[in-house]
């Protein structure tokens, strides 16, 4: 089948299986002939709305409705992208500001709770609010044709917001084409079926949902939806997992650890799970090795990439067991995917144990960053290894090695930029937010990668209960510091900038 606009995947799916559960939550059951009626309905209402390649704002949080939301505006000829009700509204108001939709769609009730965070938004900005419960419309088949008739494959489909380093978010935007070519390969690679049952772990705008969605379309499988609440009650985790039958896993590293780290396989053993595959930080081979002992016939992978190249660009089947310090590899790259490493005279790295910034070209590189062409100049260009063609090439501003087993191995940042309880968090973001703390006169941040967790240094009221307060209205609760250090000064290099190396040295005494 030649594939070129996800709504492909929904509609086979809907053909061959109509009758089949696609997607579960804690609330709600719905077959994919469900699904896909309703996305169609959506898709109607908004398709005399004139929204093609425009964005629409979903402030929802993640369900079977939410899903159906996102492929009506699609089937509508629009993207999608889910700002989570949970944010501060400093960082709502960011982000509304950088996509500037004209649409933001809600439910009511969750409007009410969350009103103060959309209501000054909504009087700077020109965007209507939607209830999805009040979407009614005909199903109108002849406009979603002609839609589809309209669209190409480098139509964009999802924006997902990812820090930024001047502390505001920056929207990285993904076509259909990149995606279905990673979830083409993704599928094969790792033996996904319609016999599967995914578990999603992930919220809607974190990337590592993106393999559990349009897998589960692909292969006409069954998606479990898990409600983040769940999660600071593992047994309840444990249990949709048991009684769904659930045959695979694609989680975040923190997720799978803190299941672990609370003894949730001590209280029931979801016995149908046959694939786990993990991606967002270095996994700890302690808590590794818990997972393989409980699954030692399962299919274990390592996952790596950033949001920028949709999803993964390489990744590691475990093929023998790791002991405590050693490394697991970032592995090989997914097919129709270029990584290589540059140093910073844009040379290639090809020496073993030689360290150089990961990057890579191919289909799956995004779009790039919403509305934000100067950062996406930066980081999204030329090939400097190719003097002969255009080839675009994203520089993630990870560095990597080869190891002597020829496989790329992490290395940690470049820059700033930190990977921590599975997100990616530009740590000057995180200063931006806690220089603005009104008893803070200035900070500076690291992050001790030993202990993981982020470390802010501050100059300032020694209040630390009323700076975390404060901090919350501002920034999502993982990117708040888990220690912070009160200090008189901070040590400065000879051009005058603080010395970081030395004022970590100094903490960590």
């Amino acid at each position: 089948m030649n594939i070129s606009n996800i709504l492909d995947y929904l509609e086979d799916a809907a053909t061959k299986y109509p009758d089949k559960l696609a997607l579960i939550d804690d609330k709600t059951k719905h077959t994919y002939k469900q699904y896909i009626e309703k996305a169609k309905e959506i898709g109607s209402y908004f398709s005399s709305e004139r929204i093609k390649g425009r964005p629409i704002a979903c402030f929802m949080e993640k369900s079977v409705e939410t899903l159906e939301l996102f492929m009506g505006i699609v089937y509508a000829g629009g993207f999608y992208c889910l700002i989570d009700p949970t944010f501060p509204k400093e960082r709502i108001e960011n982000i509304l500001n950088v996509l500037q939709p004209e649409f933001v769609v809600t439910r009511n009730e969750l409007y009410k709770e969350q009103e103060e965070k959309l209501a000054d938004a909504a009087k700077k900005a020109s965007f209507r609010i939607v209830d999805l419960d009040d979407i009614k419309s005909d199903i109108d088949e002849e406009t979603l044709i002609i839609n589809r008739e309209f669209a190409c494959d480098i139509d964009p489909l999802y924006c997902n917001f990812t820090s930024g380093s001047t502390g505001v978010p920056k929207g990285v935007v993904v076509n259909h084409r990149s995606t279905i070519d990673f979830i083409e390969n993704f599928a094969e690679l790792f033996d996904f079926s319609e016999d599967d049952v995914i578990a999603n772990q992930a919220p809607f705008d974190f990337d590592v949902s993106v393999k559990d969605i349009y897998t589960a379309l692909k292969c006409a499988s069954t998606l479990v939806i898990i409600p983040k609440a769940f999660f600071s009650q593992p047994n309840k985790v444990i249990d949709m997992l048991y009684d769904n039958n659930v045959t695979s896993l694609t989680w975040a590293v923190s997720a799978l650890c803190m299941l672990v780290r609370l003894h949730a396989l001590k209280y029931k053993v979801p016995p149908a799970i046959k694939k786990i595959l993990f991606s967002g930080e270095m996994m700890p081979i302690k808590q590794l090795n818990q997972w393989r002992s409980v699954y030692p016939d399962a299919m274990f992978v390592n996952l790596y990439g950033p949001t920028e190249i949709t999803c993964n660009c390489t990744y590691h089947v475990l093929d023998r067991e790791y002991v405590d310090g050693e490394k697991i590899p970032a592995g090989i790259a997914f097919p129709n995917e270029k990584v290589f490493l540059l140093d910073d005279e844009d040379k290639e790295v090809t020496d073993i144990g030689e360290s150089g910034e990961i990057c890579v070209s191919g289909t799956a590189v995004a779009i790039g960053y919403y509305n934000n062409k100067e950062v996406t100049d930066k980081v999204f260009r030329q090939n400097p290894l190719n003097p002969y063609f255009y080839e675009r090439i994203y520089c993630t501003g990870d560095l990597g090695y080869y190891g002597e087993d020829g496989l790329l191995y992490f290395a940690g940042r470049k820059d700033f930029q930190i990977k921590h309880m599975g997100h990616r968090i530009e740590l000057e973001e995180v200063e931006t937010a806690l220089n603005a703390v009104s008893i803070v006169e200035r900070s500076c941040c690291y992050f001790d990668e030993v202990k993981n967790k982020i470390v802010a240094c501050y100059i300032g009221s020694d209040d630390k209960g009323a700076i975390i307060e404060e901090m919350k209205k501002k920034v999502p609760e993982f990117m708040i510091p888990n220690k912070f250090v009160n200090v008189e000064d901070f040590p400065l290099t000879k051009n005058g900038k603080i010395d970081r190396k030395l004022l970590r040295e100094m903490v960590s005494k």
